[in-house]
C-alpha cells in the first residue's frame, strides 16, 4: 500500500483559513440577531471568567489594536455591559469587568452561540481544540526562536 504523500504546509493554511471564516460567517450571524458583533463578542467572552482583564490582555485575545479596543470598551462603558476598576495590585493599571448587565448579555450570546455551533462529538471536539492548541503553541514558539 502506498504511503500517503505528506501535506504542504500551504495546504493547512488553506484549511485554517476555509474553517475560520466559515465559524467567524456563522458566528457573525448568530450574534448579528442578538445585536453583537464578533469584536464585541471576543471580549465579552474574555471578561466573562470574572476575573476582570487589563487592556494589554483583552487586545491580544480579542486580536485588535490597542486604539480599536479602547474605542470598544467605551463603547460597552456608555452601553452598561463593562465597566473599569483600578488594578488594586497595580494601580497603575485599569482592569475591566463585566457588569450585571454585562453578564446577562453574554449568557444570552453563549446560549445563542452554543445551540447554534455545530457540534462534531465531544472526542473530535476535543482532539481539534487540543490539536490547534499545540499548532499554536509551536507557531508562537518558533518565532520566538
Amino acid at each position: 500500500m502506498p504511503t500517503p504523500t505528506p501535506r504542504r504546509p500551504d495546504d493547512l493554511v488553506q484549511l485554517l483559513t476555509r474553517a475560520e471564516r466559515l465559524a467567524a460567517r456563522r458566528l457573525r450571524a448568530v450574534l448579528a440577531e442578538e445585536g453583537c458583533s464578533l469584536d464585541t463578542w471576543r471580549v465579552l467572552a474574555l471578561l466573562s471568567d470574572g476575573e476582570g482583564h487589563h487592556m494589554t490582555a483583552i487586545a491580544e485575545a480579542a486580536f485588535l489594536p490597542p486604539a480599536t479596543l479602547t474605542k470598544l470598551v467605551d463603547q460597552l462603558v456608555d452601553e452598561n455591559l463593562v465597566h473599569r476598576r483600578v488594578d488594586p495590585f497595580d494601580r497603575r493599571r485599569v482592569l475591566a469587568h463585566l457588569t450585571p448587565r454585562g453578564q446577562e448579555y453574554w449568557q444570552r450570546l453563549d446560549r445563542a452561540v452554543r445551540a447554534a455551533w455545530p457540534r462534531l462529538g465531544e472526542a473530535d471536539d476535543e482532539l481539534l481544540r487540543s490539536l490547534l492548541d499545540r499548532l499554536a503553541a509551536t507557531l508562537a514558539e518558533s518565532a520566538r526562536v
